[in-house]
């Protein structure tokens, strides 16, 4: 099994995390080992880095790619549950923590795996191969208005109304079980002056993915999590490739700021609203023109760093 992955802002991911030798570190999203490799390169046998991935075949990869290290921990989980794996470790803080969300390639290259819109495969897209809940159960089980909801939430798709529909009605003939015959609804569905741009099935691919995996809903929760479990000085770097994401981050990074919010007029605070640290970089990190030109999956990666005050 060979994982190619190009990391993406890998330069500037290292450059936040700020390493220290001896530190402990997490990658949260382990995938082709990119990053970690790169964190790796940096720590002396004291430092400690736990790599996070919640599909198996990734981590096989990763110790694959990773055997000449002995100072790493690999566990299959979610990072959503940052805090309960640093927990089963017996680790109460740590140095640095790195998400890079969203899919891989490897994920997309394997077609069996129903990531992509190339092909004809059975509908999966599952991140973790043990969890049952497929995107085949999304598009023959949920209701039509739901099913229209989250591909305009999640794909940002205009005919999410007209997609649904047909999806509603094509699955009453037999049960859709292939990208291609998804593909094919979805063609039919967007007007073809529309479909210029793009493939028309991305934006329905890529909302299936995040329900799928529950990729929004919990990540405010995970990124507050994630700023808890840091050291004094310990950083947060988190790449996003969707607007929700990014909105989702930059939002729980704000908030765990914790701004002042008594009237200038005071002379003293008396909100009380705790500050867990600061933001690094106000504008979020894009990859730069030789990257984008290089890697695609560059051109929507945005970097935000956090750093812990206590």
């Amino acid at each position: 099994m060979k994982f190619n992955h190009k990391s993406v802002l890998l330069d500037e991911c290292i450059q936040g995390l700020n390493i220290k030798t001896d530190g402990i570190y997490v990658d949260g999203t382990l995938g082709g080992a990119g990053h970690s490799k790169e964190i790796l390169k940096r720590l002396s046998n004291k430092g400690l880095l736990i790599g996070i991935d919640r599909d198996k075949e990734a981590l096989e990869a990763a110790k694959e790619n990773l055997k000449q290290y002995n100072n790493i921990i690999y566990v299959h989980g979610n990072h959503d549950d940052i805090d309960k794996i640093l927990e089963n470790n017996n680790i109460e803080k740590v140095d640095g923590i790195l998400l890079d969300l969203g899919v891989s390639s490897y994920q997309l290259d394997e077609r069996n795996r129903g990531f992509s819109y190339m092909g004809d495969n059975t509908l999966d897209m599952r991140m973790d191969k043990t969890q049952k809940f497929t995107a085949k159960d999304i598009i023959n089980k949920y209701k039509e208005e739901e099913l229209a909801n989250i591909i305009y939430q999640y794909g940002e798709e205009k005919f999410s109304r007209k997609i649904s529909k047909n999806i509603c009605k094509a699955r009453q003939i037999k049960e859709i079980e292939t990208t291609k015959e998804l593909v094919e609804i979805i063609e039919r569905s967007i007007p073809k002056a529309k479909q210029a741009k793009g493939h028309p099935a991305k934006r329905v691919f890529q909302a299936l993915r995040i329900e799928v995996n529950n990729e929004i809903e919990p990540l405010y929760n995970t990124v507050v999590n994630s700023i808890k479990c840091l050291r004094e000085e310990g950083r947060l770097c988190i790449i996003t490739f969707h607007s929700l994401e990014d909105r989702a981050v930059k939002n729980a990074y704000n908030d765990a700021e914790g701004k002042c919010t008594c009237p200038k007029e005071l002379p003293y605070c008396v909100c009380e609203i705790e500050s867990y640290g600061k933001v690094i970089n106000k504008k979020a990190i894009i990859a730069n023109k030789k990257e984008q030109e290089e890697n695609s999956r560059s051109k929507s990666a945005k970097l935000r760093v956090f750093e812990r005050k206590m």
